[in-house]
């Protein structure tokens, strides 16, 4: 006696409460079923993605195809461990993760399941955690300093407005109203160090109106051999966000870009709607990823850690805060700013919760 179907059961709702991402890909290596998280890993809707070939959905899909093909040709299943994978579909992530290729037996002929699990996630979420601590740790050792400087300061620019009272030549008063700027520059200096000092205001925001407004402002800064692209999801609704901190905070990304890249260069910048993100150990159903990419050199692997902390800098005679204050203003947010670089390419991306959140503390 063979058993029948089991009443109630459903074999693909089953398969989509699994976080592992479920793949099927027909003889012609196109994809013939997905489960949620395969869509989720890929950056697409399920629909959508059936179908489609192989590898117009992966980076260097190729590669992928011709794993296929030997596990195909061979008949026997091919696991691969800590496999580098990148969704087409965004250009600011690569996963790492384990993978498992096996041909399924019966018809139609040629059909092969991929098996991919994340290995990638439990190491971001690390390192959101330590990015966040960091930015704590960067207030309080800003507002230390600014402290220690603040005081001595305003009493040498004190000194130095008595004395050009006292001082019968003007040509001597030059050099008093020199040391009053740069007193005062130094003050402006130490006000950025601590970061925006108000508390956020938030209000309903279309995000591409600000990324156009720091489009317009890259562009009237930057030199005329770069070329500065947008690239927007028209799908993502208004975001509660205070308007002008996330102009300065974006402002302070896209400068970077604009100075990593030189005299010349290519910039884009990019929106997306990220579905099941992870900011620290917090995950989202749905994020906005608000991207600025560069073909400069990228950052150099001893800044990898402390990229964010304030003063610290990869440019010579840079102050060292953009990045610093960018990162105050996101996780004021709930959000946060991560990068990933390369030679040739780098990508910052501030990541916005689009559910409403209260501001965390300062």
């Amino acid at each position: 006696m063979t058993a029948g179907p089991v009443p109630g059961f459903d074999p693909a709702g089953i398969l989509d409460q699994l976080s592992t991402a479920i793949l099927v890909v027909d003889g012609e290596d196109r994809l013939a079923w997905l489960n949620v998280a395969a869509a989720d890993l890929l950056a697409t809707g399920t629909a959508a993605a059936r179908g489609r070939g192989l590898a117009t959905l992966v980076q260097d899909g190729r590669a992928i195809e011709s794993l296929v093909a030997r596990s195909r040709g061979s008949g026997e299943p091919i696991a691969l461990r800590a496999f580098e994978f990148a969704p087409a579909a965004r250009g600011d992530v690569r996963y790492q993760v384990d993978v498992t290729f096996a041909p399924l037996a019966g018809p139609p002929a040629g059909r092969v399941l991929i098996e991919i699990a994340d290995t990638t996630r439990p190491s971001r979420m690390n390192r959101d955690t330590a990015l966040l601590a960091q930015q704590g740790g960067s207030r309080v050792m800003a507002r230390q300093l600014a402290h220690e400087i603040k005081n001595p300061l305003g009493g040498l620019r004190g000194a130095a407005q008595l004395l050009e009272r006292e001082l019968p030549d003007e040509r001597l008063k030059e050099y008093t109203r020199v040391i009053i700027g740069e007193a005062d520059r130094l003050r402006a200096l130490v006000d950025s160090l601590l970061g925006p000092a108000r508390p956020i205001r938030r209000e309903p925001v279309n995000v591409h109106e600000l990324i156009d407004r720091v489009y317009w402002l890259a562009r009237a800064e930057a030199p005329e051999g770069i070329a500065i692209e947008r690239d927007y999801d028209p799908s993502l609704p208004p975001l509660a966000l205070d308007r002008d901190l996330m102009v300065q905070a974006m402002l302070n990304i896209a400068r970077n870009a604009v100075q990593a890249v030189g005299e010349r260069g290519a910039i884009t910048m990019r929106s997306r709607a990220l579905t099941q993100a992870t900011i620290g150990a917090e995950r989202h159903r749905v994020v906005a990823s608000l991207q600025f990419e560069d073909n400069g050199p990228g950052v150099p692997g001893e800044l990898g850690e402390t990229i964010f902390y304030p003063l610290v800098s990869a440019r010579e005679g840079g102050t060292g805060l953009g990045l610093a204050v960018a990162q105050d203003i996101a996780t004021r947010h709930g959000g946060i700013i991560e990068f990933d670089s390369r030679p040739g390419r780098t990508v910052f991306s501030l990541l916005l919760p689009m559910e409403g959140r209260h501001e965390h503390a300062t």
